[in-house]
């Protein structure tokens, strides 16, 4: 065998061993529930402001970590998700590292990032010493101005909002196409079970993808215009469905969307191959 191929089969078999760690397997499956929380009370969230009933509150992560923090035994639950979320940061970690695809493996390295800092900010959040990432209208707007002070900022702005857009739409395309059965133990779901899943995952998808390409259009109407305060985070993103020709029936139909989406999420931390 040449040492090209021994190369292979060595890196093969690391990928065979650290795909049967149980310690990743239960930090990805825990992750996927923790995001599935989350996205379950953003769509419940966005539902209230659908029908008048939001109290004032935000439709986005902040928004639902304080519905979280008034629950009974809000702050167990908090460190949960907060776990949960690090636990995903760590399983995209592995994906990064032992991953066989280049592509693949930059995406996962995106995503540790991300879910890293997520983590972070619920974790602090419920340490007291955070906002769980606050307002995200008022983060966009403020990331979007200090962007624009940058040389070439505008134009970084918008390529940032077109790239958000493309993937919203990416996203909800292979929603529709259920590319994410490839990823599921289909075989260990009965009928029933794989037609839900199908319902919550292509619906969810779909409406997680137009919040996308909605927020990305958003980012880049701020650059054409120069005008950070064009930007908008998850909440006047999603509001802005509200001021449609139909009404607050878009946001609706949007946000339960997004709830279902987080049933999707649960569905993945019991039937992804981690």
């Amino acid at each position: 065998m040449s040492t090209w191929n021994t190369v292979q089969s060595r890196a093969r078999g690391a990928a065979r061993g650290r795909k049967g760690s149980k310690a990743l397997e239960w930090a990805g499956r825990w992750g996927f529930a923790a995001k599935g929380v989350i996205y379950l009370l953003v769509g419940v969230l966005a539902l209230r402001v659908a029908f008048g009933e939001n109290e004032g509150k935000q439709a986005d992560r902040g928004g639902a970590l304080a519905e979280v923090a008034e629950q009974p035994l809000g702050s167990v639950l908090l460190w949960a998700l907060g776990i949960g979320l690090a636990g995903m940061a760590v399983w995209q970690l592995s994906e990064a590292v032992w991953g066989t695809k280049t592509g693949h493996r930059l995406l996962s390295a995106g995503r540790c990032v991300f879910y890293a800092f997520v983590a972070w900010s619920v974790l602090a959040f419920a340490a007291g010493s955070g906002s769980g990432g606050g307002s995200s209208d008022k983060q966009s707007q403020d990331v979007t101005a200090r962007a624009m002070e940058l040389p070439a900022g505008r134009w970084l702005v918008g390529a940032v909002g077109l790239g958000i857009a493309i993937a919203g739409l990416v996203n909800a395309i292979r929603a529709g196409m259920r590319t994410y059965h490839k990823h599921l133990k289909l075989g260990e779901m009965s009928r029933r079970t794989r037609q839900v899943v199908d319902v919550t995952g292509v619906a969810g998808g779909i409406a997680r993808g137009l919040v996308f390409l909605a927020a990305g259009g958003f980012a880049v109407r701020a650059a054409w215009v120069y005008d950070p305060d064009q930007a908008k985070g998850v909440d006047d993103t999603l509001r802005s469905f509200a001021s449609t020709p139909v009404g607050p029936w878009l946001l609706v139909v949007v946000a339960a969307g997004l709830a279902l989406y987080g049933v999707f999420c649960f569905a993945m931390a019991r039937w992804r191959r981690v």
